[in-house]
């Protein structure tokens, strides 16, 4: 009766014990889940959990056919920024092309060891290197419009290291490296929010426009209206000025003037000139570290993120409702605006074939990469597989009392 009894003390104190692992390891698991389950993340604002990082961005298209061939060189876009170098990112912010947007994510959307510091009422940030007090972004909304009001590529590659060296004196012991980043727009698009916004009264009249160390002359650069500004415009009247600087925007700022004798028409021929402006915007265009399409929001991000190697908190919004998109204009109207803008319209063309280029080859690299990493750990799952392990049970074999019982012993 003893040895019965005290059996059956073993055997509850065994089961007792097994319930108490068991409850414990469904604890675990339930903590473990709360942490690294699908529904919450650490690291994912909202609590809710990030979806994969490729599928936030819109999946290339297979037939896409190129226009115009670019080797490998101008297609591979991973630069080794270095922020606590001496390397800066200078942003060229053509009017109307979305910039102020994109301006605004480079000052508080970026995920940084030490974020820009942005505070309410100031129009500008402090964007230090996570090791010295060192501005690493030169742009509207970090150091101003230290070069001029929309400085073009001519201003800001003559402007922007005399400005830094003034600043930041200490940094004269290691010489720079600037990359340089735009933003495009579709010329008909830009032209006509440019319209809407003269019409409301922006002149950027403070512009230096400054070229081969002067400003243009009143002679060179005529104003298209008399008075304080040009409010009240009709689409009309801004299509007729023949000095209107909207004309072919996106071509002038982006390229080197000096090659035009600036802003001095009659230094060439009128056709001779076109074409050395659009072949030098196409050139510093694809000498940038970056680029990106108002068009292509989620494109936009996704290839600055592998250029630079620097993520977003959150991910860029597609606003197709602008102001321009509010214009009613009828195809007369269209046709007349490409052709003042024909050379914008040429760039366009080019910069969007080589933008898709570009975010093809990367997605494309970033899939065979998966695929690589992918087919590697199941091949290192099969070895660990293969090998031979100690205690293995048989097949479909439901482990016994005594067997448990020893388990928990061991416990």
């Amino acid at each position: 009766m003893r040895r019965r009894r005290a059996g059956g003390r073993t055997m509850v104190e065994h089961a007792s014990k097994f319930v108490l692992v068991v409850a414990g390891s469904v604890c675990f698991m339930l903590i473990l889940y709360q942490y690294a389950g699908p529904g919450l993340s650490l690291g994912a604002p909202g609590g809710r959990a990030p979806p994969d990082d490729l599928d936030l961005f819109p999946t290339p298209d297979p037939h896409y056919e190129k226009k115009y061939y670019f080797p490998v060189r101008e297609l591979e876009r991973s630069l080794r920024f270095d922020m606590k170098g001496d390397d800066v990112i200078v942003f060229l912010h053509i009017q109307k092309t979305g910039g102020t947007t994109f301006g605004r994510h480079l000052v508080q959307n970026v995920r940084l060891e030490v974020p820009c510091d942005c505070r309410p009422g100031q129009k500008k940030c402090t964007c230090y290197r996570p090791n010295r007090r060192e501005t690493w972004l030169f742009s509207r909304f970090s150091t101003g419009w230290s070069c001029g009001l929309h400085a073009d590529w001519t201003e800001l590659t003559n402007c922007v290291p005399g400005v830094l060296d003034r600043r930041d004196p200490a940094a004269l012991r290691t010489p720079r490296k600037f990359y340089y980043i735009t933003l495009l727009r579709d010329p008909v698009s830009r032209y006509l929010s440019e319209w809407r916004h003269v019409q409301r009264g922006a002149t950027w009249k403070t512009s230096l426009h400054m070229c081969d160390g002067r400003t243009p002359t009143p002679e060179e650069l005529p104003p298209c209206y008399e008075g304080t500004d040009w409010s009240g415009c009709t689409l009309q009247e801004f299509m007729d000025c023949p000095y209107n600087l909207a004309n072919n925007r996106q071509v002038r700022m982006l390229a080197d003037l000096s090659l035009v004798g600036c802003y001095n028409l009659s230094f060439i021929p009128e056709g001779k000139r076109a074409q050395l402006l659009l072949e030098s915007a196409k050139k510093n265009l694809r000498g940038m570290a970056f680029f990106g399409l108002t068009e292509f929001q989620r494109k936009t991000q996704y290839l600055f993120e592998r250029t630079f190697n620097l993520k977003f908190i959150r991910p860029f919004m597609q606003y197709n409702s602008t102001r321009a998109g509010g214009v009613e204009v009828d195809e007369d109207t269209i046709r007349r605006i490409e052709e003042l803008n024909d050379l914008d319209m040429q760039l366009y063309d080019y910069a969007k074939d080589l933008f898709q280029q570009r975010y093809q080859y990367k997605r494309q690299l970033e899939r065979r990469e998966q695929r690589l990493r992918s087919r590697e750990e199941r091949l290192r799952s099969r070895a660990k597989e293969a090998l031979p392990r100690e205690d293995a049970e048989e097949p479909g074999r439901v482990p016994t009392e005594d067997y448990m019982s020893h388990i928990i012993e061991k416990w």
